[in-house]
């Protein structure tokens, strides 16, 4: 009876998990962006970028399976609460104890993994180790090379300036300082070729 209550739980666990699925990213819902990225997927492309750390551009050592297990729970909350944004009128404080409360609801259901889960989640939140600061990074490279795809697919050079005006200058792993510099190279040189494209130089 115990192992049926037990997995019960677990499937509902995935369920929710499953929702990550199908939940659209806020911040490009809000800015119009057709077929935008769920949840998931975003997560998703953050753990991949972990395996890119190799002896040489990881010279602090940070431990890329601790990395890799921060990117996939860092948003988890969200198949419980959503994708909070500054522009859902939730205060900062109001958005942490929502998603708190989630994690600790997810925690429940999974018993010792859950509480495995929950605190990665808080050592994200809390930025209280460099695997956290690094998946921070990641959290906001992806959304800033996300940006540019979509940029790119509309052809609609900086349209969403706003995602990188809110990241400048916050990247601090070198590797990842690396990425953004090459990415905002090839957004600078789609951005001449659509002027020249459209006779605008």
């Amino acid at each position: 009876m115990a192992l049926v209550m037990e997995n019960t739980k677990i499937l509902e666990f995935l369920e929710l998990v499953g929702r990550l699925k199908h939940i659209k990213r806020t911040g490009w819902v809000i800015c119009d962006i057709d077929e935008c990225e769920s949840i998931a997927g975003h997560m998703y492309r953050m753990g991949i970028m972990t395996f890119l750390l190799t002896e040489e551009n990881n010279p602090t050592k940070l431990d890329r399976f601790r990395c890799l297990q921060i990117a996939l729970v860092h948003d988890l909350a969200e198949c419980i609460v959503g994708d909070l944004t500054p522009h859902c009128g939730v205060s900062p404080d109001e958005k942490h104890r929502r998603e708190d409360e989630a994690m600790k609801k997810i925690a429940e259901l999974t018993g010792i993994a859950g509480d495995r889960m929950y605190d990665l989640y808080k050592e994200y939140e809390n930025q209280s180790s460099p695997e956290a600061k690094f998946a921070k990074d990641l959290d906001r490279y992806d959304m800033i090379l996300q940006a540019f795809e979509y940029e790119k697919r509309e052809n609609s050079p900086k349209k969403l300036e706003e995602f990188f005006k809110a990241t400048e200058g916050k990247f601090d792993h070198p590797f990842i300082q690396q990425l953004v510099t090459e990415l905002y190279r090839q957004r600078e040189e789609f951005e001449k070729k659509s002027l020249l494209l459209n006779g605008n130089i």
